[in-house]
């Protein structure tokens, strides 16, 4: 099996046995590493759509195909994990992909894909037609959906479902609002409460009604259901006051990983420099540890895509950074290789660009 690593597709997986294949998506396209017979040493082994700077890699289960985002760069499929791709975006009328995600509804499958604008599209014949779904633009935040950096428009960052209900759909708009559908994504709603700033949301397997949602000014959780939240980390944190990676363990969720630059990426423009931490929690995310074997301490690049694969009883997590590296560990977090370097950035946007000098 081969996984995606990529800033806005999948970021967790249970798989029967360790992949040994990892798509990275990059700023020069898909870039497929493997791992050596030997088991410890990684090299790439193929680079597809090179003039493409994919933003979400997915793997649809049930029909085998992996798809991926890019961009200003629109849509697009593979059947033979990664080494050969065509488009499909018959009907996406805006093409600067940020997110993908694939859910079973009905007993089909269905793909959502969210752009900048802000829009969301969705697909129920495989990506081969797409339509939008409108109804994300009806709640009243709208008109403050903005970003930072030119052009100034917000994006969605992040679509994710209730593991129990999957016609409940959460959409994370950068920056804007968290929105929540019930019905599949016909009607939305915003939810109040956390900064607007919202990077991903998290919710836990086992409680669904527990929500986590990675903001730019740190780590908020709604234990009931997103009716009320709390905040559980802040700027100032030690582990970092920029959040965005966010994954668990799927058969034990109290263990938890999460990425996060020193500040913000405005800062970048003058520092050159994200002081980017891995850390974790044991006890679902109340308390945190910055891990750093193998790691350095404030790494200079940003980690911009990140996963975990659960198999069994191990457990793999990868970081790709903005420096074109990927680090890995199997041992929970203890300790870190670097395990490829000399990649095209793995980069959300333009996020790259003011981390170049070192």
């Amino acid at each position: 099996m081969a996984i995606g690593l990529s800033h806005g597709g999948t970021t967790i997986y249970s798989s029967s046995s360790p992949s040994k294949e990892i798509l990275v998506g990059t700023r020069e396209g898909v870039v497929t590493i493997a791992r050596a017979s030997s088991g410890s040493e990684w090299k790439v082994t193929q680079r597809a759509m090179t003039d493409k700077h994919i933003s979400a890699i997915i793997k649809e289960p049930e029909s085998g195909l992996t798809f991926a985002g890019a961009f200003h760069g629109s849509v697009h499929a593979s059947a033979d994990n990664g080494k050969s791709w065509e488009p499909r975006d018959n009907g996406l009328t805006q093409t600067d992909v940020y997110s993908l995600a694939a859910q079973r509804i009905n007993g089909r499958a269905r793909l959502f894909a969210g752009t900048e604008p802000a829009h969301l599209f969705i697909s129920d014949d495989l990506g081969s037609n797409w339509k939008e779904m409108p109804s994300l633009r009806s709640v009243p935040s709208v008109p403050k959906w903005s970003f930072p950096a030119p052009p100034h428009i917000g994006h969605v960052k992040h679509i994710n479902f209730d593991p129990d209900n999957p016609a409940t759909i959460y959409a994370s708009i950068e920056v804007g609002a968290l929105l929540r559908s019930t019905d599949g994504g016909e009607h939305w709603e915003e939810l109040s409460g956390l900064y607007e700033d919202v990077h991903r949301l998290m919710i836990h397997p086992r409680n669904p009604k527990f929500l986590y949602a990675v903001t730019g000014r740190g780590l908020y959780v709604g234990p009931d259901a997103g009716a009320r939240w709390d905040q559980w980390t802040k700027r100032e944190d030690e582990i970092g006051g920029y959040p965005d990676g966010f994954v668990f363990r799927p058969s034990d969720p109290k263990v938890m990983f999460m990425t996060a630059a020193h500040d913000a990426p405005g800062t970048w423009r003058t520092s050159h420099f994200a002081g980017a931490r891995i850390s974790r929690s044991m006890d679902g995310g109340r308390t945190w540890e910055v891990l750093r074997n193998g790691l350095p301490d404030r790494l200079q690049a940003s980690i911009e895509a990140f996963c975990l694969e659960e198999t069994g009883n191990s457990t793999a997590v990868f970081a790709a950074t903005t420096a074109g590296e990927v680090f890995c560990s199997e041992d929970l977090g203890e300790s870190w290789q670097k395990i490829v370097t000399g990649l095209p950035p793995i980069s959300k946007s333009g996020h790259y660009r003011n981390l170049v000098a070192a």
